[in-house]
């Protein structure tokens, strides 16, 4: 197409999702519990789930499981919940948040991130490897995955550790420029208006995001993450390193094979700005001086997620046996302290994090674990149509269901848009579930519950 590829802006993975964080056991009519069992499908990052926990009371306890489209997409949601939960001893909150995001929304980071991040792999390459009946931590619980899964997962978190120098050259493959791979895309995208793209950036801000309440998202901010995929810059740094988590591969047809190619095949239209920076619980990071915000998306991403982070730490429970040994002993010579074992990341009282197969959703009815199990069922754009007759089985009697809408994907028209609402709502319907009337109006997601009898 000339024109550029109009389905193309979402992009094939998703790395973050479309809509922003929401406290789970909170949307729908007002049920609260002890104990409460929250399904995630297609989620693609764990807004929610921090969300979620920052709204529980001390008493309540919450376990998430998880299913992902792709393992890139599992190991990446891993990665993010092992920053998460990383312990004030090894790195301060301001530090915390600043290198959560970078991972998250940046193609390129800084080269202190890549140690981090490098370090993280490590252990989860460990974690998922050595651990395999029982979870090494609670939140990070993969002992329900498939083997292949698990060698899937141990594969791509050592694709995040860059050889070494002296690694002689034939074992190195040609490492990815993610500046290319993003102009690439952005090429691929705009087709013959990419000479114009600042005019089609702005267009898209002014025109669509900002017309549908995202004024926070800084113009500079915005076009600069369309032009580089650079979302946040908090510090004086250099941000150069290819963010190897955003990387995945896409198979094409060349001359009648099927060819893997790797690069970047996630958003460049809607952006990162979504998940924590376009809504706020703190009013004032929403004022506006002479119409205009005074506070960006990047400052109300870093503020939400301090909190959702301060929300973790409040839930603290007992030191792990590792952290418990050591108690009282001399404090370590550690020469990183970046660089944080599994055992030793925060422990959160009553929560549990479990990820499930690739292929389990369908599977679930069959297995009487699960029978009328889940509070709280969500199911992102993407996997809106795996909501069948057989979801009522696994839905709790006064359980609900969150379907994320296609507000945010701005590459669908309004007609577009509003004809995916109404689709979601038959296949809710077909499903054995009715909307709940109840609530105030949300165009963002809609929510459901079993039909009365």
């Amino acid at each position: 197409m000339s024109g550029g590829q109009a389905a193309e802006g979402a992009g094939c993975v998703t790395w973050w999702g479309l809509s922003p964080a929401r406290d789970l056991l909170s949307a729908g009519p007002a049920r609260r519990e002890e104990e409460a069992n929250v399904l995630l499908v297609g989620s693609a990052d764990p807004r929610h789930i921090l969300k979620t926990i920052s709204g529980l009371r001390i008493e309540e306890s919450l376990h998430v499981w998880v299913i992902e489209s792709s393992m890139e997409v599992v190991a990446r949601q891993l990665l993010l919940l092992y920053l998460a939960l990383m312990p004030q001893e090894s790195m301060g909150l301001n530090e915390k948040t600043e290198v959560y995001l970078e991972v998250f929304g940046n193609g390129e980071i800084r080269g202190q991130t890549e140690e981090i991040l490098r370090n993280a792999a490590s252990q989860l390459s460990l974690c998922v490897t050595e651990t395999m009946e029982t979870a090494a931590h609670p939140c990070l619980n993969t002992t329900l995955l498939k083997f292949k899964e698990r060698d899937e997962l141990a594969r791509i978190f050592k694709s995040w550790i860059p050889p070494q120098s002296s690694s002689s050259s034939s074992e190195r493959s040609v490492p990815i420029v993610m500046s290319k791979a993003w102009d690439y895309r952005v090429r691929q995208h705009l087709g013959t208006r990419y000479d114009s793209k600042k005019g089609s950036f702005d267009w898209d801000l002014t025109m669509k995001l900002q017309d549908k309440g995202c004024g926070v998202i800084n113009k500079q901010q915005y076009v600069k993450w369309r032009e580089r995929g650079l979302a946040f810059e908090m510090r004086e740094g250099v941000y150069q390193i290819t963010n190897p988590t955003l990387l995945s591969s896409r198979v094409f047809r060349q001359r009648g094979n099927k060819v893997a190619v790797r690069g970047y095949w996630g958003d460049i239209v809607s952006s990162p700005y979504l998940s924590f920076g376009i809504e706020s619980d703190d009013e004032s990071l929403l004022k506006r001086q002479n119409a205009k915000h005074i506070k960006t998306a990047q400052d109300i991403s870093i503020a939400n997620v301090q909190a959702l982070f301060q929300s973790l730490s409040s839930r603290r429970g007992c030191p792990s046996p590792s952290q418990a040994d050591t108690e009282g002993q001399e404090p370590s010579t550690q020469i990183d302290q970046k660089s944080v074992p599994i055992n030793d990341l925060m422990r959160l009282s009553g929560l549990s994090v479990t990820f499930l197969p690739l292929d389990s959703l369908h599977k679930l009815p069959e297995k009487k674990k699960y029978s009328h199990f889940f509070k709280t069922i969500y199911l992102s754009i993407s996997c809106a149509h795996q909501l069948g007759p057989t979801m009522t089985q696994i839905a709790a009697p006064d359980a609900v269901v969150v379907m994320e809408l296609a507000k945010y994907v701005l590459d669908l028209t309004k007609d577009q848009e509003a004809e995916f609402a109404k689709k979601v709502a038959s296949i809710a319907v077909e499903a054995g579930f009715e909307p709940w009337c109840d609530g105030r109006s949300d165009d963002v997601h809609a929510v459901f519950i079993p039909k009365t009898k």
